[in-house]
């Protein structure tokens, strides 16, 4: 059963394709009664989804993150002075009669950072430590200032309920942090530094994984009935998306080989592009009632985007930022 997991969580490329036709087979085939009920779903599995991964993460790396200032503040600038703006400004432009739309936009560009962010910057060879540290920072970071942002871009478009989009990140970020934080500590006391890096943090990207593909298939399944009536929506989220990524990658991809080297550059470009998508689903669907869902949309097709491109960054980061450094 884990093997399998495991196999999955390294394949997401083919597994949340899958997961989001899967979801859509399956919601132009049921009634939109016992659809609406799946909404239920997404808090459970936004808590298997954000648990796992703060059990695996070292909330101590935090002090270490300050060490490398100039890093870890270059990377925040881009996550919140520049993308945010950047998908408001896109979400203007192309959603002008849909507000709901373009909520979604900014939400896919305000949570920086998943477990994802640590896994891409390993495989590409890169800052590991610098990734958790990013990772922390910005998911705390982004959680904080979500609710402003939110109130501050578009309140005037969208009903914005303050009170729930705060309820909603507590849920959903500030008490799986706390209780993975527990957990960690229980086990690591139980077990051991060694045990617990060798047989059971493995286990736990994997259980994450679960809750990923999960809140896609719920987020697609809730919007199928529309998508078969109108198909053509999709494109119109592709364009954005894509000019979004696109941007962020070159941004991140210039800002990293001006000022870093190697290992940290490749960090800063995966800790400013990857974003905690599944959080922001669930804050769109649990937080802004049946409108929620279209602000879902955008969100469930990011990660199409985001899997594909983090995959294919991989492959050309010898030929950006050079080979990787032999070790002694």
């Amino acid at each position: 059963m884990w093997k399998f997991l495991i196999k999955i969580n390294k394949k997401l490329v083919i597994a949340i394709p899958v997961m989001m036709i899967a979801g859509f087979l399956f919601g132009i085939s049921v009634d939109k009664t016992f659809l609406k009920q799946l909404k239920a779903l997404i808090i459970p599995f936004t808590f298997l989804m954000v648990y796992p991964m703060m059990v695996t993460l070292n909330i101590k790396h935090l002090k270490d993150g300050i060490k490398n200032v100039k890093l870890q503040l270059m990377t925040q600038i881009i996550n919140f002075c520049i993308v945010p703006f950047l998908a408001y400004g896109l979400g203007r432009y192309f959603f002008a009669d849909q507000p709901y739309m373009a909520l979604g936009l900014l939400l896919a560009s305000l949570l920086p950072t998943s477990g994802m962010t640590i896994s891409w910057t390993g495989f590409a060879k890169g800052n590991m430590g610098a990734a958790i540290n990013m990772t922390v920072i910005g998911l705390t970071l982004g959680s904080l200032a979500t609710p402003f942002y939110v109130q501050f871009l578009m309140g005037t478009t969208v009903d914005v309920n303050i009170y729930l989009v705060v309820k909603q990140i507590v849920i959903i970020v500030f008490i799986p942090m706390l209780l993975g934080y527990i957990t960690r500590s229980f086990l690591l006391k139980k077990h051991g530094m060694k045990k617990f890096k060798a047989e059971i943090a493995p286990r736990f990207p994997a259980m994450s994984t679960l809750g990923v593909l999960g809140i896609v298939f719920v987020a697609i399944a809730l919007k199928s009935q529309q998508i078969y009536a109108n198909p053509a929506i999709l494109g119109s989220i592709f364009v954005p998306l894509l000019i979004i990524y696109f941007v962020n990658f070159s941004l991140g991809t210039l800002v990293g080989k001006m000022f870093f080297k190697r290992g940290d550059a490749i960090a800063l470009v995966y800790g400013t592009v990857m974003r905690n998508l599944s959080i922001a689903l669930a804050i769109a669907i649990n937080a802004f009632g049946t409108q929620g869902a279209n602000a879902a949309l955008v969100i469930a097709v990011s990660y199409i985007i985001q899997v594909q491109s983090a995959a294919w960054y991989v492959k050309f980061t010898d030929k950006i930022f050079g080979a990787p450094p032999l070790e002694a």
